[in-house]
C-alpha cells in the first residue's frame, strides 16, 4: 500500500495537480510488533536464544509480559506457549515449541569459509564468500536477524526500481480447471492488498493520459471549437466540458480524471462518430444517385 500511495502522490506533486490525502490501512504497527528494537519478537527471540536455560515456555512466557498491551498481540486461552499476531490478512497464531532451536540454526563461519573452497563447484555455489566483518565477527547472528537483514536488503532494492506487481490468484482449492470460487478468490485478492491498491487509485485519479495522446483521441468531437482556442489549456477544458465531466484535474503534461471519466468521454466519442457515419453514407448515397 506504501509503494501504491507513495506513487500516487508523487504523480499529483509533479504535476502540480490539487489533490487531498488518501486514508490506507497501514500495518506498521504489525511490523514494529515482530521486528522493533528492544520489545519485538525477534529481538525477544534472540535475547532467548542467548541464555542456555531459556525454553520455549520462559520465551513464551516472556513475549506474554514484554507484549499484552499490544493492540495486535493475543495469548489464546487454550494454550500456555502459542500466541496471535493480527495481521493484515487477519489472525496467525504460533507454536513456540521450536523457535530457539530453529533460531540457532546458523552457519559457522569457519565452516561456511571451508565448504566454500572446495574444489566441487557444486558445494563451494552453495556458500559464498563470507564478508570480511562477518568472518571477523564474533557476535551471535540468529536465523531471524538473518531473514531481517535480506528482507531489509530487498525492499531496498525493490525502492530504488519501478516494480509492476502481478498479483497470483487460486481460482479454487480442488487444483481443478474451469472452476471459480468467488469467496475464497475475493479473500485472497484482500489479503493481497489488490482491493485496498484498488481503492486509494479509485479515491483519486486513476485514469491519467498525456496532452498529445487525449487531444489526438477525443479532438474529433470539437475540431471548429478547438481552432479558435486560444492556448492549450482552454483546448482540453472544452474537450472535458463536451462530456460534462466535473472534478476533474489539468496537470502540467497530463489530464487525470475520476474512475469512469474516460468510459463517459469514450462513449460520447462514440456517438459523435455514429452520427459522423451517418452523415457521410447520406452525403455518399446523395452523391451517387446524382451520378
Amino acid at each position: 500500500m506504501q509503494h501504491v500511495f507513495k506513487m500516487e502522490q508523487e504523480e499529483y506533486t509533479k504535476e502540480e495537480i490539487d489533490w487531498s490525502y488518501i486514508e490506507f490501512v497501514d500495518n506498521q504497527d504489525v511490523l514494529d510488533l515482530i521486528e522493533k528494537k528492544p520489545g519485538g519478537v525477534i529481538a525477544l527471540l534472540d535475547e532467548a536464544c542467548m541464555f542456555p536455560r531459556s525454553t520455549h515456555e520462559t520465551f513464551a512466557e516472556k513475549l506474554y509480559q514484554t507484549l499484552k498491551d499490544n493492540k495486535r498481540f493475543s495469548k489464546p486461552k487454550l494454550s500456555r506457549n502459542d500466541f496471535t499476531i493480527n495481521h493484515y490478512a487477519g489472525d496467525v497464531t504460533y507454536q513456540t515449541d521450536l523457535f530457539l532451536d530453529k533460531n540457532k540454526d546458523y552457519v559457522v563461519p569457519e565452516h561456511a569459509a571451508l565448504l566454500c573452497a572446495s574444489k566441487c563447484s557444486f558445494v563451494s555455489g552453495l556458500f559464498p564468500p563470507l564478508h570480511e566483518e562477518s568472518t571477523k565477527s564474533t557476535k551471535f547472528s540468529s536465523i531471524a536477524t538473518q531473514f531481517k537483514q535480506q528482507l531489509q536488503s530487498l525492499l531496498e532494492t525493490l525502492s530504488a526500481t519501478e516494480p509492476h506487481y502481478i498479483p497470483c490468484v487460486k481460482p479454487n482449492n480442488l487444483l481443478k480447471p474451469g472452476i471459480f470460487e468467488n469467496n475464497d478468490v475475493l479473500q485472497q485478492l484482500r489479503c493481497g492488498g489488490v482491493m485496498e491498491a484498488i481503492r486509494i487509485s479509485c479515491a483519486g485519479y486513476p485514469t491519467r493520459k498525456n496532452f498529445d495522446e487525449f487531444v489526438q483521441r477525443f479532438s474529433i468531437m470539437e475540431l471548429k471549437v478547438l481552432k479558435s482556442c486560444p492556448d492549450e489549456m482552454t483546448t482540453y477544458k472544452r474537450l472535458l466540458d463536451k462530456a460534462n465531466l466535473k472534478d476533474y484535474q489539468i496537470g502540467k503534461t497530463k489530464v487525470f480524471l475520476r474512475a469512469g471519466q474516460m468510459a463517459e468521454l469514450d462513449a460520447c466519442r462514440a456517438e459523435f462518430l455514429g452520427r459522423s457515419a451517418i452523415v457521410i453514407q447520406k452525403k455518399a448515397r446523395t452523391y451517387i444517385c446524382e451520378k
